[in-house]
């Protein structure tokens, strides 16, 4: 079951632009589990990704840095510039989830390479889910 809105993934050119309007403007700090100036890469989708908090809830805004021009994050961040890029739902079962939403219509993304054992994320198609890149993580605690 989906429980919450877990994250609001971002894409930038570089994480100082994200930091110029997360953390200056808005006040939304960067995670103590980020790790400046790279964040963790992803490989699947050539990317650098930091996590800010947003508040005192649980909800953290993902900001991907593309680094990998062949990749998709990149070519969408050619393509429509900075900004919002997916909405990530935590869920108490991303593999129970996933195959519900799959037999809903919706068409999941094969990122290979994305995390072993139990699943670690599912994404599903915009052109499927309302316009939005949808992302399924499994449920956690505030970082």
């Amino acid at each position: 079951m989906i429980v919450r809105l877990d994250h609001i993934g971002v894409v930038a050119r570089h994480i100082d632009e994200a930091l110029e309007i997360l953390d200056a403007r808005l006040g939304f700090p960067l995670s103590p589990a980020t790790q400046l100036p790279d964040g963790a890469y992803f490989a699947p989708e050539g990317t650098h990704n930091s996590m800010f908090q947003v508040g005192t809830g649980e909800t953290m805004i993902e900001v991907l840095v593309p680094v990998v021009p062949e990749a998709g994050t990149y070519k969408y961040l050619q393509r429509f510039g900075p900004g919002l890029h997916h909405w990530g739902y935590a869920c108490d079962d991303v593999a129970v989830e996933a195959a519900r939403l799959r037999g809903q219509g919706l068409r999941q993304i094969d990122l290979a390479g994305r995390g072993s054992g139990p699943v670690a994320a599912a994404f599903f198609h915009p052109k499927t889910a309302g316009g939005i890149l949808t992302e399924l993580v499994p449920l956690r605690t505030r970082l």
